[in-house]
């Protein structure tokens, strides 16, 4: 079975994704540049092994994440509050240097006539986030994807991340979080409404 923006969570297995030869030869010569031989036995297979996980890495690219949105639910019980989803973890790579990003995010929305499924605000982020990616980026496009998609009464996005490029290379200062935040709609016009939403989130 495979999936559909509108339906759960089963997908069938990818087959093996031919890799092309210029691509596989970029990660030798990027392996023989690092200063290890790219033709000793441990290293034989790694360039398609790279180029396959990188396809993944970067698999985002091929979706679209506004058409996660598209399946609307407005019979919600007179239910009119903040719908928040937290400590969603996702993976991204930096576009400086390429190096691994891990966090997590919280998404709020106060809805206006009409809800989502919780398990599409996750697949919104993963979609943005599974792209060559700065964390500002990614939380503006995550807010203003469900800004645009289901006109709510406001949006709250907030993204707590660590990046390798820092925390591994050049300061290499580990333990340091970065976190950043997008405020839309009644959540930056209210005070009130500010306030709740990033008390729920844990702020």
């Amino acid at each position: 079975m495979t999936a559909s923006p509108d339906d759960g969570d089963l997908v069938r297995p990818s087959p093996k994704l031919p890799v092309p030869d210029e691509v596989a030869d970029a990660v030798r010569t990027l392996i023989r540049w690092a200063g290890d031989d790219p033709n000793r036995e441990g290293l034989l297979d790694t360039p398609v092994r790279v180029a396959r996980a990188w396809k993944e890495y970067a698999s985002g690219y091929g979706e679209d994440p506004a058409a996660f949105l598209s399946r609307t639910f407005e019979e919600v019980g007179g239910y009119d509050e903040i719908v928040l989803l937290k400590d969603i973890p996702f993976q991204s790579h930096c576009e400086h240097h390429m190096a691994p990003i891990h966090g997590k995010a919280a998404i709020a929305y106060l809805p206006r006539d009409r809800v989502v499924g919780i398990s599409k605000l996750a697949r919104v982020l993963h979609g943005f986030a599974r792209r060559l990616q700065v964390q500002e980026r990614l939380t503006a496009e995550v807010a203003d994807c469900i800004w645009e998609q289901l006109n709510p009464h406001g949006v709250v996005v907030v993204i707590e991340a660590s990046h390798a490029c820092m925390t591994s290379r050049g300061v290499k200062t580990p333990g340091v979080m970065m976190i950043t935040s997008r405020i839309m709609g009644c959540f930056r016009d209210d005070n009130r409404s500010r306030r709740e939403a990033f008390s729920l989130m844990g702020y």
